[in-house]
């Protein structure tokens, strides 16, 4: 036999003897993917991609095979922004196993900045078999959790990563975040400034910090923080986009422009940053600018009423009254539309010799009174959500929107069957607490809506859960408890138009004129209500 036994281990032997001696011929470097490691980790910590990728550059040149380093070089390419190239290597081969678990994890974050959430999720997965008390694994599990919609589990991840790690700047940022969501600006303040006593540079923390004091309407506070910010890290965007926010606040509008072109096109698909962009435009007199801008945004998110007012204002000053009757839409229609839309909507269908529905929308935005909550328009046809709803029931991106064309179409017991499916499938999403809610008030069960809007808002009592309880609770006649809640949404975040809004009416439909006047002279104060 060619491939005998005895041939196989003389073969061994002589395979043995060559490697060794090729190794007392070649130059040792058994210490080279070690220091190079080492190297990498330590600029990894600093969050220094550029840093990092050098060493580990240098140790394959010198024939340090792949996987040893692939963890490594991954992460630092991530770090850089460079996605293209962080998937060549993350996908290119295995992983050493000493580097297993940060190998999948950075393919699960990898995967997660570009959207793949089933994919990051199943990386992830994979990382925690291999390593199951990872802080940083956690974070990344609760960023992909509250991505998806899980709130609650989101909660949970960033609570077990600090409970693993109390120190770590992601986890406090991270629980920071979720922290603003669940309860409000002013409790995450908190979280924010324990990670900063932790690590005082942190430009994450810092991003973080500083927009939450702006959004409390802090704005001197919040301009140290973002000057120490561009101090730091130098050219940071979301310190120049904070800046240039300050600025159009202030009516500085060329200088928020100013501001705002030194970003480049780092910002081009953030939402915020288009709504600014199609602002400061339309403040400069560039109206055929403002609608690109506001046209996109709207295009990006159909449910932002401010930006589909913004681009309805936009196409009016062009004339265009056709066009921003259409903008309006069916969001116009909605018992809940803001007087600004109606009057807006009016003046177009005015402006097209539309009297009559001129008219009925300028009545309606003159109306005094509590707006009620209401469902957002499907925007397809209900056969099509089915369609969609067939393929996935449990995906909150298929159901919601079917549940919405139910809502929609009257259908208010099927709508209750699909958000309750999708409640049992998803209990830690608060959308589907909300939209179980929705389906309830539709089929008149006020009583039955504010049980599911509750059980949401212990998950994320942010603006539109807001609405829907206050809107639930007058129904039931309930306006003392509508008020408190109102007022408790007030405490942690001071200063929302829209809460201020609704605790106006509430103390008015109390006869507390004196409350209510204190709050209207607030909202005139502002450019909020006409004085």
């Amino acid at each position: 036999m060619t491939c005998s036994s005895s041939t196989i281990s003389r073969a061994r032997a002589f395979a043995a003897a060559l490697a060794l001696t090729l190794l007392a011929a070649a130059p040792a470097r058994s210490d080279a993917p070690a220091d190079a490691l080492a190297s990498a980790r330590a600029a990894l910590a600093k969050g220094d991609g550029i840093a990092a990728e050098v060493p580990l550059q240098q140790a394959l040149r010198n024939g340090v095979p792949g996987d040893a380093v692939r963890a490594e070089l991954g992460e630092a390419l991530l770090l850089q922004g460079d996605r293209r190239k962080a998937r060549e290597v993350l996908m290119g081969g295995d992983f050493a196993p000493a580097s297993a678990a940060r190998g999948w994890q950075m393919r699960g974050r990898l995967e997660l900045e570009e959207g793949r959430l089933v994919e990051a999720g199943q990386a992830f997965d994979q990382s925690h078999r291999i390593s199951a008390d990872n802080a940083s694994l956690w974070i990344d599990i609760g960023r992909l959790r509250f991505i998806g919609g899980e709130h609650a589990q989101a909660i949970d991840a960033a609570e077990r990563a600090i409970k693993l790690n109390p120190k770590d700047p992601r986890g406090l940022e991270l629980r920071g975040l979720l922290i603003r969501e669940q309860f409000g600006l002013q409790s995450a303040l908190q979280w924010f400034e324990a990670g900063l006593r932790i690590a005082p540079d942190d430009v994450g923390l810092l991003s973080e910090y500083a927009a939450t004091l702006g959004d409390l309407g802090q704005y001197r506070a919040m301009l140290i923080v973002c000057r120490k910010l561009a101090k730091v890290d130098p050219g940071n965007v979301r310190a120049l986009y904070l800046q240039a926010v300050l600025a159009a606040r202030a009516g500085q509008t060329a200088l928020s422009r100013k501001i705002l072109l030194q970003t480049g096109k780092t910002l081009r698909d953030l939402p915020a940053a288009i709504m600014l962009n199609g602002i400061l435009e339309y403040r400069s007199g560039n109206t055929n600018l403002a609608v690109e801008h506001f046209d996109r945004l709207v295009r990006m998110q159909p449910d932002n009423l401010q930006a589909r007012m913004m681009l309805v204002r936009a196409l009016r000053s062009r004339g265009l009254d056709a066009q921003a009757a259409q903008a309006a839409g069916v969001w116009a229609n909605l018992q809940s539309a803001p007087p600004y839309l109606l009057q807006l909507t009016g003046e177009a269908y005015r402006a097209q010799g539309r009297k009559t529905e001129s008219a009925t929308l300028f009545d309606r935005a003159g109306e005094e009174g509590q707006r009620p909550s209401e469902y957002l328009p499907a925007g397809q046809p209900l056969g099509v959500l089915a369609i969609s709803y067939g393929d996935g029931p449990n995906l909150a991106s298929n159901a919601v929107p079917y549940i919405r064309g139910l809502i929609e179409a009257g259908e208010d017991r099927q709508a209750i069957a699909v958000a309750d499916r999708l409640k049992l499938a998803n209990p830690g999403a608060a959308e589907a607490w909300l939209l179980a809610g929705d389906a309830r008030l539709i089929g008149n069960d006020a009583l039955g809506a504010l049980d599911q809007y509750g059980r949401g808002a212990l998950i994320r009592f942010n603006l539109p859960t807001l609405q829907r309880i206050d809107h639930a609770l007058r129904l039931a006649g309930r306006d003392a408890e509508a008020n408190a809640v109102a007022a408790r949404y007030l405490r942690q975040n001071p200063g929302n138009p829209q809460a201020l809004k609704l605790l106006s009416y509430g103390r008015a439909a109390l006869d507390d004129m004196v409350g209510a006047e204190r709050i209207e002279a607030v909202l005139v104060a502002r450019g909020l209500r006409n004085p």
